[in-house]
């Protein structure tokens, strides 16, 4: 098989794993690639997991890269001369061909008495997840039919206990989890799964129904695809109700929201949501609100940060996944009414941790009730902060004390029926106030993390970097001025 037959009709891990979810998604991911629709954040998630797997190989400077330069059928050739003249590895991208399918093998390393290989798949998850079973096993029914002994297989995924303590120093970043023994299982099985997939691919577009396998393991990027031409459902579906609520109406038939009957309802927040949504008249209890904001002291401080998490640390005292802040926005508001705004941006690069904490405790005045949306996330960045920047602990920590949080308050109290059963701030805030996020440059936490690592890239020019800057300052305001407004809302004040 060429390397051109593998690219365009031929099978790859990857394509097996999408074999495995659907069928129809492997047929239209070879032959109509065109009508995908990825999310915005995909290419972000691609270049994260690249940049992983770029780290894993720099823990072997002895390993060799196989370049699939001009084409696959040259990694082929390579990999063979490589492991024919005993290449004692580690061996990067070994590409492998069996039964129709082509592997690239992410790490490859003799075995310490050197006869045999282990397999390392490198994923920037905290843990082996079940899906990986199915990629270990693909690669080693492929491996072992090319001739390869095979003595262990595992996935090499991040270790969240790791610490970075010398700049550039990764190594325990990574533990590799052993899945040999239940791969060689689901190996037996490969050649019926690569023959069904090949002949999906060798006949014409499958017919399934979108359903639940539409987003496990994946969401697949064909959804909206398969979707076209459905009846269309109700203008406002059972799922609107939260927190997996419609699942008991949907076992009963019921598919649209209006087919309930509130007054019959034992649970009061589903019952306001029918309502809500029934008449078109928001639900508003302002004296209860009021009464829950009550003993919010003056000055508050409306407090929002936006973060940067990874799978591979970039500042020192960094673990892996953990949220460090690059980017407050503050509204403290005075007894009086009076508003200021006060901002954190640190996009040069430098771990922005100390500045931040510097900064929070300038804006904030001692005493000052912090408020939050969802405040457990504020609280938490807080009391990392005050762990990191110990000449400033005891005031963050105090603050994270104070923090109190104005989401419950607006969920038990208030709901538009355009929320359509949310109540995040995004959702809120166009039901209170001739405001959105729509006409942002950033219109939420994913784009924000993006901008600012485009914004620290030494490449960015300092003209697209203020201009990141600017867009970054404007939505982290906006998620501020959005509970003040709701705030007010709410009391029955704005």
């Amino acid at each position: 098989m060429t390397s051109a037959t593998v690219r365009s009709h031929g099978l790859s891990k990857s394509r097996i794993t999408a074999f495995e979810q659907c069928s129809k998604r492997l047929w239209l991911g070879v032959h109509r690639p065109e009508v995908a629709q990825y999310d915005d954040g995909a290419e972000a998630r691609f270049d994260a997991g690249h940049f992983v797997g770029e780290v894993a190989c720099s823990l072997h400077p002895e390993g060799v890269m196989i370049e699939a330069e001009p084409d696959l059928s040259a990694a082929l050739a390579e990999t063979a001369r490589l492991i024919g003249e005993g290449h004692p590895g580690p061996l990067f991208e070994a590409t492998f061909q069996h039964g129709g399918v082509l592997i690239r093998a992410d790490i490859l390393e003799r075995t310490a008495k050197g006869s045999g290989w282990t397999l390392a798949e490198v994923k920037s998850s905290a843990r082996a997840k079940d899906y990986h079973l199915g990629d270990i096993a693909t690669q080693l029914w492929v491996m072992e039919g090319a001739g390869l002994r095979i003595d262990g297989a595992a996935v090499r995924h991040i270790d969240t206990r790791f610490v970075l303590e010398r700049e550039g120093d990764y190594a325990g970043l990574f533990a590799d989890d052993d899945l040999l023994a239940p791969a060689r299982k689901i190996a037996a099985a490969r050649p019926a799964v690569a023959a069904q997939a090949l002949a999906v691919l060798a006949g014409e577009e499958p017919v399934r129904e979108p359903g639940p396998h539409c987003a496990d393991p994946f969401d697949c990027e064909f959804t909206a695809y398969c979707s076209r031409g459905l009846p269309q459902g109700p203008e406002w579906p059972v799922t609107v109700l939260p927190n997996g609520a419609w699942k008991k109406w949907a076992r009963q038939g019921v598919t649209s929201l209006l087919d309930l009957d509130e007054t019959a309802m034992t649970k009061p927040r589903e019952a306001m949501i029918v309502a809500a949504t029934r008449t078109g008249i928001p639900f508003h209890d302002g004296e209860g609100a009021r009464a829950a904001m009550a003993e919010w002291s003056y000055p508050r401080a409306w407090l929002d940060f936006e973060t940067i998490s990874a799978a591979v640390p970039r500042w020192l005292g960094m673990r892996p996944y953990q949220q460090v802040p690059f980017q407050f926005s503050l509204h403290l508001e005075q007894a009086d009414g009076t508003i200021t705004h006060h901002e954190f941006l640190r996009c040069d690069g430098s771990d922005p941790r100390g500045p931040c904490a510097q900064a929070l405790v300038e804006a904030i005045p001692a005493g000052a009730t912090v408020i939050a949306y969802n405040a457990g996330f504020e609280r938490g960045v807080l009391r990392a902060l005050a762990g990191h920047v110990p000449e400033h602990g005891a005031e963050l920590l105090a603050m994270a004390e104070r923090t109190v949080d104005l989401l419950p308050v607006a969920r038990k109290h208030w709901y538009h029926r355009d929320q359509r059963g949310s109540w995040s701030i995004k959702a809120l805030l166009p039901t209170i106030a001739d405001l959105d996020y729509a006409s942002l440059e950033v219109k939420d936490g994913g784009m924000a993390q993006d901008s600012f690592l485009e914004a620290i890239d030494p490449a960015t020019t300092p003209e697209r970097r203020w201009a990141l800057e600017e867009a970054l300052k404007a939505y982290c305001m906006r998620d501020t001025w959005a509970m003040v407004l709701l705030a007010r809302r709410l009391a029955g004040t704005g």
